[in-house]
């Protein structure tokens, strides 16, 4: 039985005036300790909320593939170690869409995190565009054969499924929808490392909220969520976590 994990990824938003909300959500964690729950943050704030977070996993949102050299406004997997990050989110849409990324580059900055000793939730998700010409399974199919490194397992990876046009606007997929890409998702990762991919975690990450968290949460081979703009506070990312509990 895989655990649960709800990981909220702040994206730029947070000052240190937002630290109470860590607080918060670290203790709602605590009180259902049969769910995972990490935040991942801006570099900005990941060593001061490793001061208040009470052992709750702090993440960042981003890494650099080398581990250091000219490369000017980035950081390095050993910099977010050193600053008290205890994993970190790849792949996302936002950087694949406004940064251009490509599959190869989530591959080399998912190797450069786990060499560093960083967990790695690795996302995968197409565009409407994409899902309106019937291609969304080739899609995320071809992304995780292209990011996902040989070497992956549960205790250090872990895949999240985001429909592009599904973050921050408010729509998500039909339940039926989710289900077979995480199934698909899970096949294809069998396919790449055997047994291994049982094991292994795939979140659903999409405008997810604490009215719908507990359907989705409970649509089969969907093991967590990776929250955005819910996941800024206390007061909506708390039901959400309790969601997940609830299905312990």
């Amino acid at each position: 039985m895989r655990r649960k994990l709800v990981a909220g990824n702040w994206k730029m938003h947070g000052l240190r005036a937002q630290l109470v909300e860590v607080e918060k959500i670290a203790a709602s964690a605590r009180e259902h300790p049969d769910v995972d729950v990490a935040l991942c943050l801006p570099a900005t704030l990941i060593h001061c909320a490793t001061k208040v977070a009470g052992g709750l996993p702090i993440g960042a949102q981003d890494v650099h593939e080398k581990e250091r050299g000219a490369h000017t406004g980035n950081i390095s997997a050993e910099m977010l170690v050193e600053a008290g990050a205890t994993l970190v989110i790849v792949g996302h849409s936002e950087r694949r869409g406004d940064h251009h990324e490509t599959s190869h580059d989530v591959w080399a900055k998912a190797v450069a995190a786990h060499r560093a000793g960083l967990k790695v939730i690795l996302c995968v998700g197409e565009t409407e565009a994409e899902r309106d010409a019937g291609r969304a399974e080739r899609i995320v199919q071809a992304q995780i054969e292209k990011s996902v490194p040989e070497e992956a397992s549960a205790d250090w990876f872990t895949l999240a499924y985001e429909p592009r046009w599904a973050i921050g606007t408010g729509r998500t997929p039909t339940l039926d929808e989710i289900a077979s890409i995480h199934a698909i998702s899970r096949a294809k990762l069998r396919q790449m490392i055997g047994d291994k991919a049982e094991d292994i975690r795939i979140l659903y990450g999409g405008s997810v909220v604490g009215a719908n968290a507990a359907a989705i949460l409970g649509t089969d081979n969907v093991d967590g969520a990776l929250v955005g703009g819910a996941s800024l506070t206390a007061e909506k990312f708390v039901p959400i976590i309790e969601a997940a509990a609830g299905l312990g």
